[in-house]
């Protein structure tokens, strides 16, 4: 209900300044304090992160960063973040945007250019992943009020999620301090748990377009609109099971490799938005589009936003870890 009663009382979001100030308000309020995963309470997590995403994506991007690097460093054991301090989770490694770690005497020094920052100009700190000198990736934490950091105005054209101004770093020189040994990133049951958290930010955008649609009927009787209601309740409580499941087992088994989990799951909330996005985009027809911000936002947003998944790759992933499993798992 807090978060709920922040989300209300903020609604409009022009620009990354905009953006950044939203997050250290919910930082300050402590609203940024989500169970972790596998506490027991992973649903609520889930929950939070939904409601964040159907108020606003671009926010929801920074928030679910900045919750995801509170997460990552409590599973990893490292230093208790400042106090008040706003984080940006960075992992993407194209291959033209790498940066790398060297040690200098008993510091970390990065170097290179980091892909699709998310709020770099606007958070106090970075959480990246980087690579040694032995060619293995290493989470790093950087302040980005450090000397060397350039957050540049480059590799970010986007039309939808463009207020999180996910643009390129460059590092030189910078001191950074490690979060977790070699590989650590990866290898953790976070990683995959912190997917399905992903998953939730879609559900959550696609709920808030379905409630536009339920909203809709409930004003006006429309046959072939109540029938895209239909398949749109039909398609998110389906996805909203799955959700819920999810977040069972990973309470059940904090520690387990949640890899198989995370790419059904992931796959499953994929293929529900993009049916959310296609009936709810069909029953109200270019108004909404045209005329209400907060629907047009969404509706530009999510597609973005969705890309986190690799689609077919991800499929064909799933694909070889089912191919792998023993015969008669889909069996009631």
């Amino acid at each position: 209900m807090v978060l709920h009663r922040f989300l209300q009382g903020n609604r409009d979001y022009p620009d990354i300044q905009a953006l950044g100030q939203a997050l250290r308000d919910l930082v300050e309020e402590g609203l940024d304090q989500l169970p972790l995963p596998g506490s027991g309470q992973t649903l609520e997590r889930f929950s939070q992160l939904a409601q964040v995403a159907g108020h606003d994506l671009s926010l929801c991007k920074l928030f679910e960063g900045h919750t995801d690097a509170l997460a990552i460093i409590a599973e990893l054991h490292s230093p208790l973040p400042p106090v008040g301090s706003t984080w940006g989770m960075w992992a993407a490694e194209p291959p033209t945007a790498r940066v790398q770690v060297r040690h200098d005497s008993h510091r970390l020094l990065l170097e290179g250019r980091k892909a699709w920052c998310s709020g770099a100009a606007v958070v106090s700190h970075g959480l990246l992943t980087a690579w040694d000198e032995e060619g293995r990736q290493q989470l790093v934490a950087v302040d980005m009020h450090s000397p060397g950091v350039t957050v540049t105005q480059e590799g970010w054209h986007a039309v939808g999620m463009a207020a999180t101004a996910s643009v390129e770093v460059q590092f030189k020189g910078v001191i950074g301090v490690a979060v977790g040994g070699p590989g650590d990133y990866l290898s953790r049951p976070g990683f995959w748990q912190g997917g399905i958290g992903i998953a939730a930010c879609w559900y959550g955008a696609a709920q808030r377009l379905g409630e536009a649609l339920r909203e809709h009927c409930a004003r006006r009787t429309e046959p072939h609109a109540l029938a895209h209601l239909g398949a749109v309740d039909s398609t998110l409580h389906g996805a909203g099971c799955v959700l819920r499941d999810s977040a069972l087992q990973i309470d059940q088994q904090p520690k387990a490799d949640a890899r198989l989990l995370a790419q059904q799951t992931r796959a499953c909330i994929e293929e529900a938005v993009d049916q959310v996005i296609h009936h709810v985009g069909r029953a109200l027809g270019a108004g909404p589009y045209c005329k209400d911000p907060h629907f047009a936002q969404l509706m530009a947003d999510l597609p973005v936003y969705l890309r986190q998944s690799h689609a077919e790759r991800d499929l064909a992933a799933l694909g070889q870890l089912v191919a792998d499993q023993p015969a008669g798992r889909w069996q009631l």
